[in-house]
């Protein structure tokens, strides 16, 4: 690990002052961060601690949304009241990922950065654009089992890791910051980009901006729901595929949905062409597997990983039949319902 130094800050415009330039890195639970330092894939200059920060509280919103503060604990979210009963995929895919020990350390904002778990990316010797641009992508042509079958580049097949962002992506959440510039507010699904030739860029934040909260729109989907997360071992894995698919139904037919995928690209992914493909239909399943089809139109496997599509296909298509039959996949027994 790099010598570096550490401020503790106490107000958001001295956490952005402090945080501006290259050389700094914000930290607040720090559980991927300080694992990248150990393996000298993140070298800061200065660690900002951001912790003292006035974000741990979750809020409801005058548009009758709810505000979650970028430093409350994982845990703490998916267990609170009003998550749980009105935004319970959130609530289910923040207890789909890691451990409780880790869910206790790990905040809502650091949990929007996680850094992909590529094991090129983590190892120093080999080849990889994100950590090293330029470099080649050690995965293409290389171990590539994890790695994604949706939006890659040549420069970059690595996934995001994250199941909170599945989850956020589906509900067209929105993501506070705050900068040098003052205070905006990104779409989520702008949030995070697509690899392209860049793929050491991985989110549309500004030099210095730090995130602040998340903001859960009113609309809630609390009945017809599921996030369905597919591994190598039911706990303590990344997703080989995650699905967060939730419906809206009146009288046997979907009048709106949502279908977000994780482990598959750089971000998480949706099509909403495809999502409109169920409206006005039944939960028949040569509907779900017609808007399932689509949504992986563009799937493209790079060897080791090719058998994701067909799971992705059949993934997609068993999220929709519990979203539609109001069944969500337990977080508690991870056999596949």
């Amino acid at each position: 690990m790099n010598p570096f130094s550490y401020v503790r800050t106490y107000q958001a415009a001295e956490a952005v002052r402090e945080g501006i330039g290259q050389g700094a890195k914000f930290i607040a639970g720090g559980t991927n961060l300080l694992d990248l330092m150990k393996e000298s894939v993140e070298r800061p200059e200065k660690l900002v601690d951001i912790n003292r920060l006035p974000f741990n509280r979750i809020e409801e919103t005058e548009a009758g949304g709810l505000r979650i503060g970028a430093l409350v604990r994982n845990s703490d979210a998916a267990s609170d009241e009003r998550v749980a009963r009105r935004w319970p995929l959130v609530s289910s895919a923040l207890l789909a990922g890691a451990s409780a020990q880790l869910r206790n350390a790990a905040t809502i904002g650091g949990n929007l950065l996680q850094r992909t778990r590529c094991c090129y990316f983590y190892d120093t010797a080999t080849a990889c654009n994100k950590r090293a641009p330029g470099s080649g992508c050690g995965a293409v042509g290389g171990v590539n089992r994890m790695h994604a079958i949706l939006g890659a580049s040549d420069h970059c097949i690595a996934t995001h890791p994250s199941d909170l962002c599945v989850a956020l992506a589906a509900l067209d959440a929105d993501v506070q910051v705050t900068g040098p510039a003052g205070d905006r507010v990104i779409a989520f699904a702008d949030f995070h980009r697509l690899p392209g030739d860049t793929p050491q860029i991985e989110t549309n934040l500004g030099p210095g901006e730090l995130i602040t909260a998340v903001e859960l729109p009113a609309q809630d989907f609390a009945r017809h729901y599921t996030y369905l997360k597919l591994r190598d071992r039911l706990s303590y894995a990344f997703a080989l595929v995650s699905v967060a698919a939730a419906l809206r139904i009146a009288d046997g037919r979907i009048t709106e949905a949502r279908i977000a995928l994780g482990g598959v690209a750089h971000k998480p992914w949706r099509n909403r062409k495809a999502e409109q493909l169920l409206l006005g239909e039944t939960s028949a399943e040569e509907t779900l597997t017609r808007a399932a089809e689509a949504l992986l139109r563009d799937a493209k496997g790079q060897g080791h990983n090719d058998f994701k599509i067909e799971l992705a296909r059949r993934a997609i298509v068993r999220a929709l039949k519990q979203a539609a039959a109001a069944t969500p996949q337990s977080q508690v027994d991870k056999r596949v319902a």
